[in-house]
Parts: structure tokens; sequence; C-alpha cells
């Protein structure tokens, strides 16, 4: 205990001390095109990022100098409005219509600031904080700007994830063990678990704010029945009058224990794992996070917990009650009477649960996840509203190509449907704005000798498939004048992020399946018992995922990606458990039918409280959560945990029921022990 009391001290350093990235893009694969592009952009223009301000009842000359105060700040490439080109003397309405609309609207304005630092970096945030802090009439938009509106507001939640979730366990605890200390100490030992894992991030050097906000209520949900193992254990090896002081009850405890909760937790930690097989590296952040918070919560289970029940055993014998959960008999009677009919719902409903899990849509737009009252996103509605901007990115050409060239390729752009307006240097000379005009600052970040930028603005929302296709034709035109060209912005890069998670959506299911599936023939030593039990909580995810479906709900994409490997990862192990249960009882000699009653017997009210508590882990904050990406998952996570419940519980006996002699001929070792008066299996 002392020991364990000590590490908190670096564990806490470390949840501190750890980087929180809010930047899902950073998350991209290297090598893809747009994040080159977007290399580029800040190695030889020196522009890591963009914000749009919007001003509101300022002069032109007060914008001037708001621009000055804007360039004073550390870490700004550049910050310019219209009122740079033309001056405070002329009237906007020297420009033609389209170019006038897109700068000010009634009294608002526009000013383009140019960040050096990337998307969420320290220096980035710095910068939109500082220019926030210049004024209260000003509304800023960019991507580093609704990251930092994001990090508030998480930051702000997270802490009432964990204790909502504490408080929903504590209550499942309380109806299901026998004493009111027991589930106290038992979600103690748990926090020290979590509170180890997230110290540890540190030396991953950073994780997402996803990973952050759901890791310690995913650690509580799957390693508390771990907990509840040990303590059973321990009660019984005391009550045995086996052993001659606690401490040798507990030591047995432990050794038992050991065997199983190592081998349990491995198909959880296999799934987590598989997050890793993701191009998307966010997948590789949560995998190695959650499985390192099981590896770390099994641990603290064997060691933490042991000392605590240890130290404080005469508390619990003292607020030792009943236990208030009754047992649930009655799912054995149901399966022994009805499972011709619970076969039937699971070989009937698999069709449509599969058709609707398969056309689940999923959005990936990153503004939509988040309340709409942030003041990034009241910017970015402002400006679609107001000044018709929506998508705007960025084309890099060479800058050698030839203008005559440049204007074909200008007006070919122009025609394309959905885009707005096209901004370069030989669309400037058009409506009469010479290079000349503009100053030095402005023409090194739109040529740079080596390359130059044009500005396309879309009329299509970010990462829809009206964007995506414009951006295919778009790419299409501009190699077809330049090979080399590239595009860049938030559209570009959230069009390659819906093609790679559409990929590594079957990709980690594949590799979660496989895995979990070569584990179980080790465990249970069979080949038909993984291929049943896999089905039958591959059925459970096709009911859950369908569900958005059926009741027309779009998901965000991240928690369409992981919930399917969290789901089998995390309840296998019911049918784990129920099958190991059938299989004691098969060898003991008992007939399917009985075997079957005395497993869903043994078993169902473990599986029910495990599931309620990985429930209530979840549910509280799926319910709360501000931020759409974490309520998703978790309202995913939660439900998926009574929909395999409610699978294993009765979906999985009738399996073993009508699949019994397949599985006594191909489970290794099987030996029937001829007790009870059972001659043979047909019995």
């Amino acid at each position: 205990m002392i020991v364990a009391l000590i590490l908190l001290i670096p564990s806490v350093l470390g949840y501190v001390g750890t980087k929180i990235n809010y930047n899902l893009i950073e998350y991209l694969p290297s090598e893809t095109e747009t994040i080159q592009a977007q290399k580029i952009l800040q190695n030889e223009f020196d522009i890591g990022d963009y914000a749009i301000i919007i001003t509101e009842d300022m002069s032109a000359k007060q914008i001037l100098q708001f621009e000055e105060q804007i360039r004073d700040i550390k870490g700004v490439n550049l910050a310019g409005s219209v009122y740079d080109v033309i001056g405070t003397s002329f009237p906007l309405e020297v420009l033609p219509s389209d170019i006038s609309s897109k700068v000010k609207k009634d009294q608002s304005n526009l000013v383009i600031v140019l960040l050096q630092d990337s998307i969420s970096s320290d220096g980035a945030n710095e910068v939109v904080t500082k220019i926030r802090s210049l004024s209260d009439s000003i509304k800023t938009q960019g991507l580093t700007a609704m990251n930092l509106d994001n990090a508030e507001l998480a930051d702000s939640e997270v802490m009432v994830y964990v204790v909502i979730a504490v408080l929903l366990c504590l209550i499942v605890l309380n109806l299901s063990l026998d004493s009111f200390a027991t589930p106290v100490l038992i979600l103690l030992n748990i926090g020290i678990a979590i509170l180890y894992n997230m110290g540890s991030n540190i030396f991953l050097g950073q994780i997402s704010y996803i990973t952050k906000a759901i890791a310690a209520v995913l650690q509580l949900g799957v390693t508390l029945d771990f907990s509840i193992f040990l303590y059973h254990k321990y009660e019984s090896a005391k009550d045995s009058g086996l052993y001659s002081d606690k401490e040798e009850a507990m030591a047995a405890a432990i050794e038992e224990t050991m065997v199983s909760v190592v081998g349990s937790s491995l198909t959880t930690i296999a799934g987590f794992l598989a997050l890793c097989t993701m191009q998307l590296t966010l997948g590789v952040d949560i995998g190695v996070v959650m499985a390192k918070g099981v590896a770390i919560g099994v641990i603290c289970v064997l060691t933490v917990l042991p000392a605590l029940i240890l130290i404080f055993d005469g508390l619990i014998v003292k607020t030792s009650h009943k236990v208030l959960l009754p047992h649930l008999g009655f799912v054995k009677n149901v399966v022994a009477k009805a499972f011709p009919a619970l076969l039937a719902v699971f070989l009937i409903g698999m069709g449509p649960a599969y058709y609707g899990q398969a056309h689940t849509k999923s959005y990936y737009n990153l503004s939509r996840a988040l309340p709409q009252n942030l003041p990034s996103i009241v910017a970015k509605d402002e400006l679609a509203e107001k000044f018709n901007i929506v998508s705007p990115y960025i084309i890099f050409t060479d800058s050698t190509l030839p203008t005559p060239e440049m204007k074909k390729m200008v007006r070919d752009l122009e025609k394309v449907e959905g885009i707005d307006f096209v901004l370069s240097f030989s669309k400037l000379e058009e409506i009469g704005i010479s290079e000349n005009a503009l100053s030095d600052d402005v023409k090194s970040a739109i040529d740079n000798g080596e390359y130059k930028l044009m500005l396309v603005n879309s009329l299509y929302e970010t990462a829809t498939n009206e964007l995506n296709g414009q951006i295919e034709e778009v790419n299409t035109i501009v190699k077809k004048y330049d090979k080399k060209a590239m595009l860049c912005g938030e559209g570009p890069l959230m069009k390659d992020m819906v093609l790679i998670a559409d990929q590594d959506f079957h990709n980690v299911n594949y590799t979660s399946i496989a895995v979990i599936f070569v584990i179980m023939i080790i465990i249970l030593r069979s080949i038909s018992l993984p291929v049943l039990l896999i089905a039958a909580i591959e059925f459970a995810i096709f009911i859950n995922m369908g569900i958005p479906y059926y009741t027309g709900v779009s998901i965000p994409f991240v928690a369409s990606i992981v919930i399917g490997t969290i789901q089998l990862g995390a309840t296998i192990d019911y049918a784990i458990l129920m099958s190991t249960k059938y299989l004691e009882k098969r060898q003991g000699g008992y007939g399917k039918k009985e075997a079957i009653n005395e497993a869903v017997d043994a078993s169902v009210n473990s599986i029910f409280v495990s599931a309620m508590c990985f429930f209530a882990a979840t549910f509280g904050v799926s319910i709360l959560s501000s931020m759409e990406i974490i309520s998703s998952i978790c309202t995913l996570i939660s439900r998926g945990a009574l929909i395999s419940m409610m699978t294993v519980g009765f979906i999985v006996p009738s399996l073993l029921m009508v699949c019994d002699p397949i599985i006594v001929r191909t489970t290794l070792g099987f030996k029937e022990l001829k007790a009870h008066g059972y001659k043979s299996f047909k019995n």
C-alpha cells in the first residue's frame, strides 16, 4: 500500500504534464498528399494555420490599427484586410461586388491572419488567445480557434464524467455486493489504476482529447469485474475454513484470480490493440492507452486491491449487508422453454441487424460534433450567412506556370459547380489591382518564388459528399495544368480523412475478430466455440450499430470505427464465462440441457453485474457530454453492453444447446465423466 501511494506522486505529475491534442487532422498518415501540402505551406511560406476575424463597427482606420496590434503578436506571419490594398480614402464600392461582398457586409469587416505555427500547436493557440483578448467585439474562426474552444469545453467536463461514472457504479456495486465498504475499496483501487495509466501517458508524448475523455470511464467499466472476481474468491476462501488466517485466504484468492483474470483480460487487450492497425493514428492513441489501462488494472487487482481488502477487512465485516440484487434464475427457465424461438430471433434478426449497421451514416464535419454556441462555431456560421464563405481551401501551383495558363486554369475552376470564387494574382489583375499595389508581405505569402497560392471558396460544407466530389474535380483540373499542383486546407484534409476512415472501419473489425478468435481457441481449446461466441457478439454489435440507421441518426466517424472493436473486446468475456461454465458441467457428465441450465444459473448474475457496471460507467457520460463525439461513443458503448448482456444471457445458451454435438467433438481434451447417471451426450 505504501508503494502504491508513493507511485501516485509521479502518476499525478505525469497526468498533469501529458500534452492533449485537440487536432484530429494531425492523426492523418504523414504520406498523405494533403499533409505533404500542409508541410510545404509551413516550411516554404511560414504559414501553419490561418484565422478569419470578423470585426464589428470598426472604421477602415480602426481596422488598420487593429491589424498593427495583431502583427505585434509573436507568431503572426501576416494580418491584412482589403484596406491594406485600397487604403482608407477610397470607398469599397470601387471593387467589383463579388469581391466587396466577401470582405464587408453591413458593419462587419474581415481580417485575415496567417499564423506561423501549425494548427493547434502551443504557438498557434497562444496567438489566437492573444488576438481574442484585443477586443470583445470580434469573432475568430479557424481550426485553431475551434480546437481552443473544444479544449476549454473538454477540460471543464472530464471530471464530471468520472464523478458520474463513479456514482452510478457505486449504486450497481452496492446492490450486487454484501458490504457497503467493498464498493468504495474497489473503486479506490480502480481510481489508483486509472491514475497510473493516465500518468504513464507522458511517455507517449501526447494523447488525443477523445482518449482523455473516455479512457477513465472505459478503464473503470472493463476492469470492474476483475475486482469483483477477486473479492468473491477471497470471501469464498475465508468461509471455506481451509485457511488459518485472512492472509492465507487472500493468497489463495490471488492465485485463483490470476489464472482466470489474466486469461480473460487478453481478449479485451487484444480488442483495444486492434485499433493500432488503423491508418488514422488516432486508433493507436486510443488502443495503446486502453490496452495499457487494462493491463495496469489487472496488476492493481492482484496487488493493490488485496492490500486494501486486508487493511480494511474489519470495516468490510462491520458494514456487511444482505445482497440486494435478486438471483436471476428466471433466465434459465426462459432459455429452457424458448430456446427454439430465441435461436430463430438470432437467425432471422441477423439480416436486418447486418443491413442496418452497414447503412448507418457517419459524418466527418468536426464542427458539427461541437455545441453550436461555441465562439468559433458562431463565427463560422456568420461567415457562411453574411459572406457566403463556407469552405475555403488553398491550391499550390508552380511559380513558373505561365500567366495565360494560370488564367485558363482559373476560368476552368470557376466553372466547377459549388465554387464561389477563385482568388489569384491573375484574378486580382483582372479587377484592376496590380501586383505593385500589394505589400511585400502579401506578395511573399502568395508567391515565394517556387510556389504560387490560390484561394478557392466552396459553397459546400466540409466533409460532405458534395465538397469531396468538388475537390476531386478541382484536383483533376489543376493537375492538367501542373502535375505537381496540390490542394490543402480543411476541406481536402477531411476528404482524405473520409477515405482513410472508411478503410480503417473494415480493417479494424477484421483484425479484432481474427486476433480474438485465435486467443479464444487457445483459452477454450475449441474450434467451434470461438465461431459461435464471436457470431453472437457480432450479432449484438450489428444491432447496436444498426439502431442509428433505423432511427435516422448519423454518428461521428470516430464512433463508427472504434465501437465494434471495443464492444467485441470488452463483452466477449461474458460469452466466454457462459461457455466455460457449460463445458465444466458437460465434462462433469451433465447432459446438455442440465449443463446449460447450470451454466446459465452460475453465470447470469456475474454477467448482469459486469454489464451493468460497464453501462453505468459510460451511460452518464453519454447523457451529459456536450461534445457529440464523446457522447456518441459512450452511447454506443453503454447500449452495446446491455445488448451484449441480453445476447449472452439468451442467445448464447440457445446456440450451445443446438450446437452441442459439434462442440463436444471439436473441443480438445473433452472427456465425459459419466456423472449423474448420464450415459451419452445425446441426453
